[in-house]
């Protein structure tokens, strides 16, 4: 699939790009693989990892649409990684966000569409689904855009497509990493004891974003089905012996995340694995043809709070040692 192919990474020295990166260094054979991002920090760091004659890195930033068409000369699959994402800094600095979600989306689309990219997959989150706080409708007004685009590429051969997943474990600025520095204090601030998060690994976020650059038709936001994790199970996880004190919720959070919500219902089907948000004008019955899908239920919703999968403390405390490392 990516054999042979020049593969660009916005937002490329995240904790997403790094993985990705190692990933298809281990199972494919790139002809290229560009990191586009705006740090040069952690791009002279990321170079320190990784250095093969086919990495290539691009200081640059979304915001600028001449930059991007430089950078995104030859290649032929973009992931779309790049985004402001602290959800406080959003609403202190909503137009900074504006900035590079969303218009940084649109200068992406642009400079696709008229550079000869084959594939572009973006990433999104739970917070785009039914968003109150500006980062999710940032994220939300991007999926719009990388859905909309597939109505404007003529007769190019460019799919553009949406991944929508939850917490990625362990990822910079999310809670468990918080909560292991906030353990050296003796107290974990806890925003709501009965706040639920979904919860995805780094590892099978990236195997989404592989399995949709294979299988994606173009339009699609597709969600996996993952667990979801209480806030206290994951306090009791990671410091038991610590002072679990309430904090409240923090402006622009909610109490549980959704990834579906129920007016999306009658747009979406059951992958198997995933389930997929089906653009406006598909033929719900003709994609269930092709793709051996299945419609979801009226109504149905995908909610961290009434998800059917939670996980134990055991489970998660397994899953920490498992993906970062700690005891």
């Amino acid at each position: 699939m990516l054999n042979g192919k020049a593969v660009l990474i916005t937002g490329g020295t995240g904790s997403f790009g790094k993985e990705f990166v190692r990933t298809i260094h281990e199972r494919y054979h790139p002809k290229r693989i560009v990191v586009f991002s705006r740090d040069e920090l952690k791009q002279f760091e990321m170079q320190q990892q990784f250095n093969s004659q086919e990495m290539r890195y691009f200081l640059g930033d979304v915001r600028e649409e001449k930059r991007l068409r430089r950078a995104l000369e030859g290649i032929d699959i973009v992931i779309h990684a790049a985004a402001l994402k602290q959800v406080p800094a959003a609403e202190y600095n909503p137009f900074e966000c504006i900035k590079t979600n969303i218009l940084g989306a649109q200068n992406l689309i642009e400079a696709c569409l008229d550079t000869g990219v084959k594939s572009v997959v973006a990433l999104s989150t739970d917070k785009a689904a039914a968003p109150i706080n500006l980062y999710g409708a940032t994220k939300l007004c991007s999926d719009k855009l990388f859905v909309a685009a597939n109505n404007i590429k003529g007769s190019r051969d460019i799919r553009f497509s949406v991944v929508r997943y939850g917490n990625v474990m362990g990822s910079r600025g999310s809670v468990i990493p918080f909560f292991f520095e906030q353990k050296k204090s003796g107290v974990l601030p806890i925003t709501d004891p009965a706040m639920t998060r979904f919860n995805i690994s780094l590892r099978d976020s990236i195997s989404m974003v592989l399995w949709a650059l294979e299988y994606a038709l173009g339009g699609e936001i597709l969600v996996p089905k993952i667990p979801s994790y209480r806030i206290m199970d994951l306090a009791m996880a990671i410091a038991p012996e610590c002072e679990h004190r309430v904090v409240g919720i923090r402006p622009g959070e909610k109490l549980h995340e959704e990834m579906i919500t129920s007016s999306d219902s009658f747009h979406t089907v059951d992958l198997g694995s995933y389930y997929s948000i089906l653009p406006p004008g598909i033929d719900n019955s003709q994609y269930c043809d092709e793709t051996g899908a299945v419609p979801v239920d009226p109504g149905f919703c995908y909610n961290s709070g009434t998800n059917p999968h939670f996980l134990t403390v055991e489970e998660l405390r397994h899953l920490i040692r498992m993906n970062l490392g700690h005891a």
